[in-house]
C-alpha cells in the first residue's frame, strides 16, 4: 500500500516537470493529418497490393471527397522464404518479407516531392489442414501489409512535421 503511494506521489511531482520538456506529439504539428489525409495511395495490382493500400488509405485517413495532393506510388516486392523443416523435409514455417519503395508524387506538377523504402517482415507456421495453411498465409499477408503501412505513414508524417512539404 506504501508502495502505491510513493509511486503516485512520485507521479504527480513529476507530472509538471514533463510538461516543459518541449514534447510535441507528432500529429499536433501544422499540416501533418491534413497533408495525411491529402494522398492518394497507387498500389500494384494482385493481392498484396491491395492489402497495402487498403492499410495505408485507413492509416493515411485518406479524405476522398477532396482532390488529391500528393499520389504515393509504390513498387512491392513480397519475398516467402521456408524456414523451418519436418523430419520428412517439409516446410512448417515460413517467413514474409515485404519490400517497397515509394514515391510520393505532387498531384499538380507531376513532380517527385519525396522518395522512401521501407521493408517489413512477419514469419508463420503452416498448418496441417489445406485450409489451415492457406488461412496462416493470409493472416500474414495481412499483417505485413499492415505493419508496411504504419512504417510507411510514419516516414510520410515524419517529413511532413518537419515542414518539408509544400
Amino acid at each position: 500500500m506504501k508502495r502505491h503511494i510513493l509511486a503516485l506521489a512520485l507521479l504527480t511531482l513529476a507530472a509538471p516537470g514533463l510538461s516543459a520538456c518541449g514534447f510535441t506529439p507528432l500529429y499536433a504539428q501544422p499540416g501533418v493529418s491534413s497533408g495525411l489525409s491529402g494522398i492518394e495511395t497507387v498500389a500494384p495490382d494482385g493481392r498484396a497490393g491491395y492489402l497495402l493500400r487498403e492499410a495505408l488509405d485507413d492509416a493515411l485517413a485518406r479524405d476522398r471527397a477532396l482532390p488529391p495532393i500528393y499520389r504515393l506510388q509504390i513498387d512491392l516486392k513480397q519475398v516467402r522464404t521456408a524456414r523451418g523443416r519436418r523430419v520428412d523435409s517439409a516446410a512448417s514455417r515460413y517467413e514474409l518479407v515485404f519490400q517497397a519503395d515509394w514515391k510520393l508524387v505532387d498531384a499538380k506538377t507531376g513532380g517527385v516531392a519525396r522518395e522512401g523504402h521501407a521493408e517489413t517482415e512477419v514469419s508463420y507456421d503452416r498448418g496441417e489442414q489445406p485450409y489451415a495453411a492457406i488461412s496462416a498465409s493470409q493472416d500474414a499477408e495481412q499483417r505485413a501489409a499492415s505493419e508496411l503501412a504504419r512504417k510507411i505513414q510514419l516516414q510520410l508524417a515524419d517529413w511532413m512535421a518537419r515542414g518539408q512539404a509544400g
